[in-house]
């Protein structure tokens, strides 16, 4: 049996690789679908795509297409992954790629899971929690592109998907993996489509993982992995070793963030107060992007002296960003920064450059674009869901972030606390 997983960006897919490595599953991932012919030896493959907020049938043709190859790899099982806070709109598209996944492998039914407790994202009774706030009163509230103000996630499929929708609860989780497998019998001669599952705590996921093991598809967050991990490696996997492969290499670092979440921005305040940094100015990216790149890449490369790393942010809360976006339009103005982090990436390369630590789903599928990174080994973790990668062929690793991941000193913490080969 091998897994193949199907995620919605690049940091979505370095977050379960790690769950999956971390019990015992040896994993590879991929930066999109690979055009080669080339076999994979490993027991989860994970491709990643860039399908969150683009429109929904871009989002189904693109894992459509990774479901092919990961199938032409010898998958029976799949995974498709999306954000723990369920990012999408009414449109999509989370429900559009579960219904054509569903239909192309010729399932009815499947499981939505986003719980990662570990990081605060529980669902009780249906609702997704982020802490101890439902998912409508966070900080996603406010997200640029995929606004969440619904935190019922039987509503939020059912808006944006064509089957109908079902809960386990979380008493009845509980009971343990056979009355999960139960429940999800009963509810499919229901017609019912997508199971909810209450996740309260680390071993509500041990109990879907063994309950879920013999399903087809699955979808969610990374924090189902850990249980289906646990169910499907074999004996005597090295999960350490497997770790040891994605180990960071390389002195010169550069810290780049472009998520605007409220973690990201506490952890670049932080940041500011132990490292050189440098405020992103949108107006400069819009006028001339590459000097405007090669000028902060001299800047870089004058303050790589210091102990940490110096950073580049265009990180901004939810006033500064509203303002921003004002003033420039929201999708000038977050292509801008794309396009200036992209010619960063490519200058810092050039200039010797091996270690890049990403805040941001969005930048860091930029980052690794610009780098030529399409195949990774998984290294030690550096927060739950972020693990230090190495590129396959070339002397590059990465510490790539989702927004709202890791603690306030998680940008030290990538390069205090793990040594470098």
């Amino acid at each position: 049996m091998r897994l193949g997983v199907i995620t919605d960006d690049f940091t979505g897919a370095t977050d379960i690789a790690s769950f999956l490595v971390q019990n015992g599953l040896t994993t590879i991932q991929f930066n999109g679908v690979p055009a080669s012919d080339e076999r994979v030896q490993a027991g989860a493959i994970v491709v990643s795509l860039k399908s969150r907020s683009c429109p929904a049938e871009e989002a189904v043709s693109r894992s459509l297409a990774a479901l092919r190859w990961l199938q032409q790899q010898g998958c029976e099982r799949f995974y498709f992954k999306y954000c723990s806070t369920f990012d999408s709109t009414a449109q999509g598209n989370i429900g559009p790629v579960t219904d054509a996944l569903l239909a192309a492998l010729g399932e009815t039914h499947t499981v939505i899971c986003p719980a990662l407790p570990v990081n605060g994202r529980t669902v009780y009774q249906g609702h997704l929690f982020v802490g101890d706030q439902l998912l409508s009163d966070s900080g996603m509230r406010h997200h640029p592109v995929t606004p969440m103000r619904d935190s019922n996630l039987l509503r939020l499929m059912t808006a944006q998907a064509r089957g109908k929708a079902g809960l386990i609860p979380a008493a009845l989780v509980d009971q343990g993996a056979e009355a999960v497998r139960q429940a999800l019998h009963q509810l499919a001669e229901q017609g019912v489509n997508y199971v909810v599952i209450d996740t309260l705590h680390h071993q509500h996921l041990l109990t879907q993982g063994e309950a879920l093991r013999d399903m087809r598809l699955v979808t969610g967050g990374s924090g189902l992995a850990i249980g289906l991990a646990r169910q499907w490696a074999t004996a005597g996997a090295d999960a350490e070793a497997a770790e040891q492969a994605g180990r960071p290499q390389g002195e010169r670092a550069v810290v780049l963030s472009g998520s605007c979440s409220q973690m990201t921005n506490q952890q670049v305040t932080v940041y500011r107060q132990q490292a050189p940094a440098c405020e992103v100015q949108i107006e400069a990216c819009l006028r001339d992007v590459e000097g405007y790149a090669r000028q902060l890449c001299d800047w870089v490369a004058a303050n790589s002296d210091q102990p940490l790393a110096p950073l580049l942010f265009a990180t901004a809360d939810a006033q500064q960003l509203q303002a921003i976006q004002q003033q420039y339009g929201a999708r000038q103005s977050s292509e801008a920064v794309e396009q200036l982090f992209a010619a960063v990436t490519r200058e810092l390369k050039a200039r010797g450059w091996q270690r890049f630590i990403v805040a941001g789903g969005e930048t860091s599928g930029v980052v690794a674009q610009s780098l030529g990174v399409t195949a990774f080994h998984i290294g030690p973790t550096i927060s739950p869901g972020v693990p230090w990668v190495r590129d396959i062929h070339q002397p590059l690793s990465l510490a790539l972030k989702s927004g709202n991941f890791g603690d306030e000193h998680f940008f030290r913490r990538a390069q205090t606390e793990f040594s470098h080969v």
